[in-house]
């Protein structure tokens, strides 16, 4: 428990404020704020009925400001969702961003970091500590995908999330089939797509839909499946190669810059929605962006040397679009917002 002349810091993973903090009332949390301004409450889902905490705090103590964040997103937010309907801000922080690392180390030197990036990705304790990556990865991968979600009464077979993951990791760029997965980790399709479902909601991985617009032979129910940071997908199959003894460089380029536009948007508050697009006869384009009926397509290089067309089913039907290929030479374009 810390204060200063503004605010007071406390911490759900102490048992005194977790003693505190739990069916208490208004006159005893204004005792506990004292005269300070914001009441900051970290790790938070470890406070059993926070919510009822918070509410308190948003109805009956208006003059207090406070932020309560958690390492447990999936955890967190079901306990506040209901208690603070109407009464809650809520920012998703995700791994450091290209636009801030950018601003801390300079456009050309941050370029120069991207293989780094795709082999260990952009986590803070990552990031900062230069030579432990590995070591620092393999620990937050263990608590971070596996301590808070196996809590979750829902995950009943740890085993097979552990299963799913690597096989989810092994086909980053690839449409993935909720069958055959099944079939390789031993489960059934409904158990495949309720543990995908889980650790969407914990912010591991994110699903991308296919686009289907009713164009002939285009796939109608295809998903994609990527990580939100490259080195927790690294950490989970246990791989920390040099990029240049690796054969899924094309598909880690794909989830970090497809990750990375997704930072872009959520921070600039641009709100589009995101498919792949694939036909049955295998023609494909990694990324399109809806955003006023408007649609944007984008292909995805790592060597920008390499030529990328754009598959004439798609542009023939879908006359207006407009295509860009982005590689490491022009991804500030795609990740900076304008000057």
């Amino acid at each position: 428990m810390l204060a200063d002349k503004d605010h007071l810091y406390l911490n759900g993973d102490d048992a005194d404020v977790r003693d505190v903090l739990t069916n208490t009332t208004a006159t005893k949390l204004q005792t506990i704020a004292g005269r300070k301004s914001i009441v900051f409450i970290d790790e938070a889902q470890r406070i059993p009925n926070v919510g009822l905490t918070l509410k308190l705090f948003t109805d009956q103590l208006k003059h207090i400001q406070v932020i309560a964040t958690g390492s447990s997103a999936f955890e967190l937010s079901s306990q506040v969702n209901e208690p603070l309907t109407g009464r809650k801000y809520e920012f998703m922080l995700y791994p450091l961003s290209f636009a801030e690392l950018v601003q801390h180390d300079g456009l050309l030197s941050e370029k120069r970091l991207v293989d780094h990036r795709l082999i260990y990705g952009c986590y803070p304790e990552i990031v900062t500590s230069i030579g432990e990556e590995e070591e620092l990865l393999k620990l937050l991968a263990g608590s971070y995908l596996y301590k808070d979600l196996l809590m979750l009464e829902q995950i009943k077979k740890p085993l097979l999330l552990e299963k799913l993951l690597k096989a989810l990791a092994l086909q980053i760029g690839s449409e993935i089939n909720y069958h055959e997965i099944g079939q390789t980790i031993g489960s059934d399709q409904k158990t495949v797509d309720k543990y995908i479902d889980l650790l969407e909601k914990a912010y591991v991985v994110f699903r991308l839909p296919a686009l289907n617009r009713n164009v002939r032979n285009e796939i109608k129910k295809g998903k994609k499946v990527y990580f939100y940071d490259c080195g927790i997908r690294n950490a989970v199959i246990n791989n920390f190669s040099p990029l240049q003894s690796r054969t899924d460089v094309g598909a880690l380029w794909e989830n970090y810059i497809i990750a990375e536009r997704m930072k872009f948007l959520h921070y600039q508050g641009i709100s589009v929605q995101s498919y792949f697009w694939r036909t049955t006869q295998q023609q494909e384009i990694d990324l399109i962006e809806e955003n006023n009926e408007q649609l944007h397509a984008y292909e995805f290089k790592w060597n920008e040397n390499r030529k990328a067309r754009f598959p004439q089913t798609f542009t023939g039907n879908y006359a207006g679009a407009t295509t860009s290929i982005i590689s490491p030479k022009n991804m500030e374009e795609f990740l900076l917002p304008p000057l």
